[in-house]
């Protein structure tokens, strides 16, 4: 009788063995990366515009809020290591004035983890803009027209820096 198990204990382990095996293995090894579009549709229109607007700024797309953000303690790093901006604007020195995020169809329902980025962003001292759609050049040179200058201290190089919030 005892026998019976342990067959039936092997015939589960060789199917578990033989489902891993066809989802490509734990590790991945397997699956070869493909390349992908940097922006969608929405988010190169929207860099156009900023770029197009904006012509005295610099601008970055899909930028890793760990570019951004830095903390001592492991439990902080992970609110926000794995995060990513859609755009950020600098002046010309590469001082960050605003972190945009353009908020399409995919953003309804996630209010709330969209409140808790910017929270994370705005503790930091940056000025976050969110856009529900593609704005007009108007909108974006009078969010852009005179943002109020902070005295932020930089803790990597511990230098004052005036930076846009």
């Amino acid at each position: 009788m005892s026998w019976i198990w342990v067959l039936l204990l092997c015939a589960v382990l060789v199917m578990a063995i033989l489902g891993v095996l066809a989802k490509g293995g734990t590790s991945g090894t397997g699956e070869k990366p493909k390349r992908k579009w940097l922006l969608t549709k929405n988010e190169a229109a929207m860099y156009n515009r900023l770029a197009q607007t904006l012509p005295d700024k610099v601008i970055f797309a899909q930028v890793s809020f760990a570019g951004l953000l830095t903390a001592r303690g492991r439990a902080t790093r992970n609110r926000f290591d794995r995060k990513i901006a859609d755009f950020v604007v600098c002046d010309k020195a590469l001082q960050v004035l605003a972190i945009i995020e353009l908020d399409d169809s995919s953003h309804r329902g996630r209010e709330s983890n969209d409140a808790a980025r910017d929270k994370l962003l705005q503790d930091a001292g940056y000025r976050v803009l969110r856009y529900p759609r593609i704005p007009n050049a108007e909108r974006v040179q009078a969010d852009f027209a005179s943002p109020p200058v902070s005295e932020v201290k930089v803790e990597a190089t511990g230098e004052s820096l005036a930076t846009q919030i």
